[in-house]
């Protein structure tokens, strides 16, 4: 087992650890009385993982004597909403759920995120485990305590920061994983490369073969790699004041076109097609040398990823969604943007994100 810590400056008392290793999932009735001891748990988890592993985690979390209720939703992130945040809610009250409890998150980015805000807000805020049982999960949205829901207006614009007092990262869990869900968690895996490791970036783009077919040693270095680099900004920038804004890369666009196909597209694919429209954008303004975009398009290619945005999506709905994103400021768009493979804009002290007025974002999403 490989234990990397996330030491928070702004409430240290909220640092926790990120366990990595295969079979953890089976080690959870020892491993919760350790970092999270309660008298009660809500497993809140998917209709797909709750199917899977819920009942199985279940019963042996409750073999240790405590109160546990499996809270169940259907799949998919157009159910990671306000209904589904007030359900589940409703339903741990009505299971008389009191302070003394903790919520384990089970699943992927859309349960991270849907469960991390029902513990940030039950009882004003309960203990947090995060199981994450996708590669996408396990390398970011289980780590840095983001939690919220989707509305109309665009994604994540509801939620709270929420710390989890332990991350659970098993690798074998991965085995059930479709190749397209590996693919869209091997896009974070390479957004970490570019802003900050391109050593890494160059192992991606070297063993691409080996991680996509789940071979296990490549695969686990992918895992701790990327959970070292997420835990590292996290730990500079508990609340995304400053440089934690660059994990954000592929995101400005990214958001907009998962929010723009109703979601049909998935979020690791967003941020694939995304990171390439960026770093064309970072190449235009004279931030990321000729050949950053190529480089990256490649690398996504071989990742079974998709590099151009759909057909079907309209540059204007585009825009008008990044207009909502949450790093727009006085009205500006701000988009984070590689210096170069392995270092991200404002390393060099600059700022973390860059203002981009509309016209030139325009440019790049229909001449390139």
């Amino acid at each position: 087992m490989v234990t990397i810590r996330v030491p928070l400056v702004e409430q240290r008392d909220a640092s926790y650890d990120i366990l990595i290793g295969p079979g953890l999932v089976q080690q959870l009735d020892k491993i919760l009385p350790e970092y999270c001891p309660a008298a009660a748990y809500a497993v809140i988890s998917d209709s797909h993982v709750g199917k899977l592993y819920g009942e199985s985690i279940a019963k042996q979390v409750s073999g240790a004597g405590c109160q546990v209720e499996l809270l169940t939703f259907p799949a998919g992130e157009w159910n990671k909403t306000r209904d589904t945040w007030a359900s589940l809610s409703d339903r741990m009250l009505a299971a008389h759920l009191g302070r003394d409890c903790a919520v384990i998150a089970l699943g992927g980015g859309v349960v991270n995120d849907v469960a991390g805000f029902v513990a940030a807000t039950y009882l004003r805020g309960v203990p947090l485990v995060q199981v994450p049982t996708s590669l996408l999960a396990m390398i970011d949205s289980s780590i840095g305590g983001k939690t919220g829901v989707d509305v109309p207006a665009g994604k994540n614009l509801l939620g709270a920061f929420h710390q989890p007092r332990v991350v659970v990262a098993d690798p074998e869990l991965l085995a059930s994983l479709s190749s397209v869900q590996l693919a869209a968690g091997l896009a974070e895996a390479v957004k970490h490369g570019v802003i900050a490791d391109a050593e890494y970036f160059g192992f991606l783009e070297s063993d691409f073969a080996a991680i996509f077919a789940k071979h296990a040693p490549a695969l686990q270095r992918v895992v701790r790699r990327s959970v070292e680099i997420k835990a590292s900004v996290v730990a500079q920038d508990e609340r995304e004041k400053g440089k934690r804004a660059i994990l954000n890369f592929g995101h400005t666009v990214g958001h907009a076109i998962e929010a723009t196909s109703k979601y049909e597209v998935l979020h690791g694919e967003a941020v694939a097609m995304g990171m390439v429209y960026e770093s064309r954008l970072a190449e235009m303004l004279g931030i990321a040398p000729a050949g950053t975009a190529q480089r990256i398009t490649t690398v996504l290619e071989r990742l079974h990823l998709p590099v151009e945005r759909p057909d079907a999506s309209q540059v204007d709905d585009l825009i008008a969604a990044m207009r909502s994103d949450k790093k727009v400021r006085a009205a500006e768009i701000r988009v984070a943007l590689p210096r170069a493979i392995g270092s991200a804009h404002g390393d060099d002290g600059r700022g973390w994100t860059v203002p981009v007025d509309e016209a030139t974002i325009r440019q790049v999403l229909v001449n390139t």
